[in-house]
């Protein structure tokens, strides 16, 4: 498929998008276009549909993901749901996990993907007037080599806050430690 017809094939997602789905005019022309031109260049879907994956990685096969209880829910749309992570690493953790179990960010389809971004700015914003924070780190473990333990997507929204670390510099990079430090 070429540029042109990935672009018109992906205007028409955008045309087509549930009511659930407010999708700026920005993005319906530029932004949202790019990131599947890219994906569809990683080798990522472009497609409506997603190839099912299911279990959890190295686990019995039981996704706390797929039945979450409605008290843990913070947000939630047609595709993407919210909660607080059980096992916050700060004040406000959140996960956006897609309702149907997809393991690989690189699995989800257009759609999916737009109302993941738009439920991150949501959740973010959220953060922002409850919590105060002054950061985010956002992060997505995409299989057992990069850390996944669960096999059903989920990204990690983490605020930060003003002296949570000594040194917060270099921020996700330090999953490497002896490369982590870029700076003088």
């Amino acid at each position: 498929m070429g540029q042109e017809q990935m672009m018109d094939a992906f205007r028409l997602m955008l045309e087509e998008a549930p009511e659930s789905i407010a999708i700026p005019e920005s993005l319906r022309q530029r932004r949202v276009a790019v990131v599947f031109i890219a994906l569809d260049q990683a080798g990522g879907s472009v497609e409506a549909g997603a190839a099912p994956s299911g279990g959890t990685v190295g686990g019995s096969g039981r996704c706390p993901f797929c039945s979450l209880p409605p008290e843990r829910i913070v947000q939630t749309t047609e595709r993407i749901r919210v909660v607080r992570d059980a096992l916050p690493v700060s004040l406000g953790h959140t996960l956006l996990i897609p309702r149907r179990h997809v393991a690989s960010l690189f699995g989800l389809t257009m759609v999916e993907w737009v109302e993941l971004g738009q439920m991150l700015v949501r959740a973010r914003t959220a953060l922002l007037d409850e919590f105060h924070p002054d950061g985010f780190n956002i992060g997505i473990n995409d299989g057992p080599a990069a850390g996944q333990t669960l096999s059903h997507l989920h990204v990690h929204l983490i605020p930060r806050y003003r002296g949570d670390q000594p040194d917060p510099r270099g921020g996700v990079r330090w999953i490497f430690p002896e490369k982590a430090r870029y700076w003088p």
